[in-house]
């Protein structure tokens, strides 16, 4: 089992900043890919930010505007958020997928980002 934990959101105006973390903790392979969702009331989840190895892949809407970076020796991801808008309302959660024996999906319990406008 992982256990996802993550800290970060709050309340911030546009064009503002906000850091968000996960730690995993638990039976972490070497190899996984983890990364960012968000939901939004009344929307499906959706992608916001994945990191494999040295690969980084972003939703269109936050291209250049986010950053996802881990610490592999912490196991804690990060992504830091620029230049919020509104539209970045969300809870965003943590997830973590690996490959011991058989596929595992794994996901925090979520943080709540409001961006006021």
């Amino acid at each position: 089992q992982v256990q996802l934990v993550e800290s970060g959101g709050g309340l911030v105006q546009a064009g503002g900043s906000l850091r968000l973390s996960c730690a995993a903790s638990g039976s972490i392979s070497s190899i996984n890919a983890m990364g960012w969702y968000r939901q939004a009331p009344g929307k499906q989840r959706e992608l916001v930010a994945t990191i494999s190895g040295g690969s980084t892949n972003y939703a269109d809407s936050v291209r250049g505007r986010f950053t996802i970076s881990r610490e592999n020796a912490k196991n804690t991801v990060y992504l830091q958020m620029n230049s919020l808008k509104p539209e970045d309302t969300a809870v965003y959660y943590c997830n973590l997928r690996q490959v011991r024996g058989a596929f595992e999906n794994y996901w925090g319990q979520g943080t709540q980002v409001t961006v006021s406008s």
